[in-house]
């Protein structure tokens, strides 16, 4: 048996439709990867689709595991020395994976590479905007510590680096990513392509994701930064000096973050969300909510 050159893991539930078109956009953005779906107790016919596929590798645990569980699931099932998330309603561009090992191949030290990604909507149709705008690489740890910029299906990284840094934190749903991607930063340089390699379809206070709901998101972020991301080695070496500065950088922009989500809501006549988003976000980070609001009134007011 040969071993393939990249494992794409897609994590999926209940999204039966979403989940052909990841898999047919994961063939076509390697020459060698293996598709690894694990379904995670779904209730549609991805069992029967997902058969139907001698190419894919299906794994239905037992229990219903989550986002995080799930791709753990995925990870250890996986043999090749390259792997990719890709999430079931997401998609990769053509060739992507391709581009980005030949890329890694060169820079033997790197830990991971990823790229940017299309933004689109509900029915994947793209409108030309992506992220992010800026691409930093090298030692990106401390960038890391302040937000997260890194799209999760632009990432390829080497399964040696779970070796290091363990599998994926299964208790933060929605930031599992974010999480995997200081930990390897922490101990590896990061590649960067300004290159378009995969489209994210956009949450909507509609659609249903997890993601949907940022003050959830925040929550979990606000409690690794805390209790985890800080207390990792590096950062306490850096000092307390250095730790609280990181900390007020991350709720400067996580604050920032909340009113730009509020506002989203706000602007879209989703009055309930616009108040639960607001008022978590005034709960989280007071001062800098408060600071904020008041910085954009004085200059609505000139």
């Amino acid at each position: 048996m040969v071993m393939p050159k990249v494992n794409i893991i897609i994590a999926t539930r209940n999204r039966c439709t979403l989940l052909q078109r990841a898999v047919e956009s994961a063939r076509r953005a390697g020459s060698d990867v293996e598709i690894i779906v694990v379904d995670d107790s779904s209730e549609d016919q991805t069992r029967e689709v997902c058969k139907t596929w001698s190419d894919v590798s299906y794994i239905r645990p037992e229990l219903r595991l989550g986002l995080g569980g799930a791709r753990n699931v995925g990870l250890i099932a996986s043999n090749a020395p390259y792997i990719s998330f890709l999430d079931d309603d997401d998609v990769r561009l053509a060739g992507s994976i391709d581009m980005q090992v030949d890329l890694l191949n060169a820079a033997p030290d790197a830990g991971m590479i990823y790229g940017r990604a299309l933004y689109g909507d509900q029915h994947g149709r793209t409108s030309g905007s992506f992220y992010p705008e800026h691409c930093p690489q090298g030692d990106i740890f401390w960038e890391l510590l302040h937000s997260n910029f890194i799209p999760c299906a632009t990432v390829v990284f080497r399964r040696e680096c779970l070796t290091r840094v363990g599998l994926v934190e299964e208790q933060s749903p929605g930031i599992e990513d974010w999480d995997l991607w200081v930990r390897i930063s922490e101990l590896y340089p990061v590649l960067a392509t300004e290159a378009l390699t995969a489209v994210w379809r956009r949450p909507l206070g509609t659609s249903g994701q997890f993601t949907s709901r940022p003050e959830a998101l925040h929550c979990q972020a606000r409690r690794l930064h805390r209790e985890k991301w800080l207390r990792l080695p590096r950062a306490v070496e850096a000092g307390t000096t250095r730790q609280r500065a990181i900390a007020r950088g991350f709720a400067d922009a996580a604050s920032q973050q909340m009113i730009w989500e509020a506002a989203d809501r706000l602007k879209a006549r989703h009055l309930r969300d616009f108040t639960r988003i607001a008022l978590a976000g005034a709960r989280m980070y007071p001062m800098g909510v408060t600071r904020k609001f008041l910085s954009a009134s004085s200059k609505f007011a000139r």
